[in-house]
């Protein structure tokens, strides 16, 4: 039964409605006229508040609000590879066809083109016994991403029927699978709430790192597969930039960009540049296995709550499917701004900085939606999603509540340093402010994967960039010629750390991408300087000498090399570090 009802009270994107007696928390309704999408936030008796998802001016009370009797939900099946979504998931391609560059009030397009026919290989023979999870078929949705036609999750019994190899629309029934409570027919498509997390059977230890080819995430402050990680810094500091190179190069089957609510010049730079890049690993566009979800600053405030679930809702349903997710999502910000705003309508109390007092749990519930999991399914998979959220803190505070609680939740924290991006050092990670708390648990994989010292090289550098700071405070009292020898070939190690390892170049074809032995080569030769010039020093070696020996340039340009050719150059600066050393 749908219940109808009428605007009694308008506040912007919150409005009140009575007569919605038999409507359930978080339903979507359509408002007016226009058939404007909302959902409801709040019920007392029989009036319901609700969130509108686009512009309610000109609208007045007495319009009717019609209920669909469902959450809000996403439409998970071919087609979804290579969209560009709105924040409730319609097509911004079909939309334009439609309406022109503006979006219109109430325009409905469905997410999944309806009338493409996709071509079906089954997998799965009449008579078997399949649960939530298993592997019906299999359709080609892009070069990249071989799209698994999976039995629902809360479905499970006897595959009655299946159809032969063929060409079928999403909704077409495929499958008919004999359940306890009667026949389930099945789709290409299937549809999910967006604020219930999509099941598996357990979470797994956090052990094996999403490598990015980045030297100062994946050396420094490494992330998991199925991790967390959050970057907070100011404008200008390179946030966008950071992600879009994760984007591009992290170890991902599958790659969901969301942009939520961020400048709508920003977001155009995205959707103008994914289309064009090419897929390292595949040689074809990145756009063959990426999502994107665009929700910029000018579009309706309280979109940009939806546009967050639908991301990750998109993300676990490619993660059910045994793939590696990555989301990246800029900026939980605007994200929390819209929340602060909504709170405010429903004149709920405030929490710090105006902030609603739930925004904590809100942030905790989407990003506890990441992990590296065992799937559901007779057959087990492994797979993960890790996000990676974009913080825009204003005038780069990072003592303000949105930082602060994402911190409390997210395992890598990235601190992006504007005095860093103003010297043009990027990625601008603060060394000495960022960590990780997956280094633990992804050393094993380094130490069998590139090299058994790994850690004590990467503590070694880090020891190092401390020790620098330290030093940086009397240099800018006295001046460098006053520090002992030791600590000049200290200061001269840490300046090839920051300027020949921490800097990279993402519009270089060569440095925009370090392999991870690469990245434990050039850190070990680094190292390997400063033992050999400590050593020197010790046999009575001059310092000046010791500073200026001619390899340097040659470590220099060792992020230049290319992999193929890298690993016989490396040696070749290694040895030539311990002759010279020697010869001082």
């Amino acid at each position: 039964m749908i219940t109808e009802g009428r605007i009694i009270k308008i506040a912007g994107p919150v409005i009140t409605a009575d007569g919605m007696k038999g409507t359930q928390m978080y339903e979507v309704v359509k408002v007016g006229e226009d058939k404007l999408i909302g959902e409801i936030i709040e019920l007392e008796g029989d009036n319901a508040t609700i969130q509108v998802y686009e512009e309610t001016a000109g609208m007045k009370p007495g319009e009717i609000v019609e209920s669909t009797g469902g959450p809000l939900s996403v439409e998970l099946g071919p087609g979804i590879i290579g969209s560009i979504f709105d924040g409730i998931q319609r097509p911004l391609e079909n939309i334009k066809i439609l309406t022109g560059d503006y979006i219109e009030r109430g325009v409905a397009v469905p997410a999944l083109n309806k009338d493409k026919k996709w071509k079906f290989k089954p997998t799965a023979k009449a008579g078997a016994e399949v649960q939530g999870g298993d592997l019906l078929g299999e359709v080609q949705e892009t070069s990249a991403v071989l799209q698994k036609i999976m039995v629902p999750p809360n479905v499970s019994g006897t595959l009655k029927t299946i159809v032969a190899d063929g060409e079928y629309t999403v909704e077409e029934d495929i499958a008919e699978i004999e359940t306890t409570s009667g026949v389930e027919k099945v789709q290409l498509m299937q549809k999910w709430p967006v604020r219930i997390g999509r099941p598996y059977k357990n979470k797994l230890d956090p052990d094996i790192p999403l490598v990015t080819g980045q030297r100062a995430q994946d050396t420094f402050f490494p992330v998991a597969k199925g991790g967390t990680a959050a970057i907070p810094g100011p404008f200008g500091s390179g946030k966008t930039v950071t992600q879009q190179q994760l984007a591009k190069w992290a170890d991902a089957d599958i790659i969901v960009y969301v942009g939520c609510g961020e400048r709508g010049n920003e977001m155009t730079e995205v959707l103008k540049e994914f289309p064009e890049l090419e897929d390292p690993k595949t040689g074809k566009p990145l756009m063959d296995r990426t999502v994107l979800i665009a929700n910029t600053s000018n579009m309706p405030v309280a979109a940009r709550e939806a546009c967050v679930y639908t991301g990750i809702t998109i993300a676990e349903y490619f993660r059910d499917q045994g793939y590696d997710v990555a989301l990246m999502a800029d900026s939980t910000s605007r994200w929390a701004e819209a929340m602060r705003e909504i709170s405010g309508r429903l004149e709920e109390m405030p929490g710090e900085e105006g902030y609603p007092a739930y925004l904590a749990s809100r942030l905790a519930q989407f990003y506890e939606r990441a992990g590296r999991v065992t799937t559901v399914g007779t057959e087990d998979k492994i797979s993960s999603v890790s996000v990676v959220g974009a913080v825009s803190p204003p005038g780069g505070d990072l003592s303000e509540p949105v930082t602060q609680n994402t911190l409390r939740i997210c395992k890598v924290f990235w601190a992006l340093d504007a005095s860093l991006a103003d010297k043009r050092h990027f990625p601008s990670i603060d060394w000495l402010q960022s960590y990780s708390l997956y280094v633990d648990s992804v050393q094993d994989w380094w130490n069998e994967t590139v090299g058994e010292n790994w850690r004590k090289v990467r503590d070694d550098a880090m020891i190092l960039l401390q020790k620098e700071a330290e030093l940086q405070e009397i240099v800018q009292l006295v001046g460098p010629d006053a520090l002992p020898d030791r600590e000049r070939i200290t200061l001269e190690s840490t300046r090839m750390i920051r300027e020949d390892f921490l800097q990279q170049n993402a519009y270089h074809e060569v440095d925009t991408y370090c392999s991870s032995n690469k990245q434990y080569q050039m850190l070990k030769t680094i190292i390997l300087f400063q033992e050999q010039a400590t050593a020197a020093l010790e046999r009575g070696a001059p310092s000046d000498a010791l500073t200026n020996l001619p390899v340097k340039e040659e470590i220099g340009r060792m992020k230049f090399i290319p992999e193929d050719e890298f690993e016989e150059k490396v040696k070749a600066i290694q040895d030539e570090i311990v002759k010279q050393a020697g010869e001082v």
